[in-house]
């Protein structure tokens, strides 16, 4: 059994090369400079109990490359999917398409009930 102790949301985008790949890696970087997790050193707990669900929103989401940002993620076991989401906004005068990408970035640790309580 385990629990979810965090999720953070973050947004990327590419504003001239619509890179799906590059506004996907934006918002991991961006939901995940956003957080910390100290639970770990506190606890004694290996970072390798934690599970990562990372949720990926995209036009185009074939265009992600999941197993390429998953290793890009600082610790924990991964498991990413691109889904339809995001944004596109073109722009008329120049032909150019801005890409915007949303993540959900969750963190999973076995059950700690009973393990630890707080003082």
């Amino acid at each position: 059994m385990e629990q979810r102790i965090i999720i953070e949301m973050g947004m990327g985008n590419d504003l001239h090369g619509m890179d799906y790949q590059k506004a996907a890696a934006r918002a991991i970087e961006d939901a995940i400079r956003h957080s910390t997790l100290p639970i770990f050193e506190s606890l004694e707990l290996p970072h390798t109990d934690m599970r990562l669900k990372v949720t990926i929103g995209a036009q185009e989401p074939d265009k992600i490359d999941a197993d390429a940002l998953k290793s890009g993620l600082p610790r924990g076991h991964a498991v990413l999917s691109a889904v339809k989401g995001g944004l596109n906004v073109p722009n008329p005068e120049t032909g150019e398409t801005a890409v915007v990408a949303t993540a959900a970035v969750e963190a999973f640790l076995p059950t700690q009930k009973g393990k630890w309580k707080m003082q």
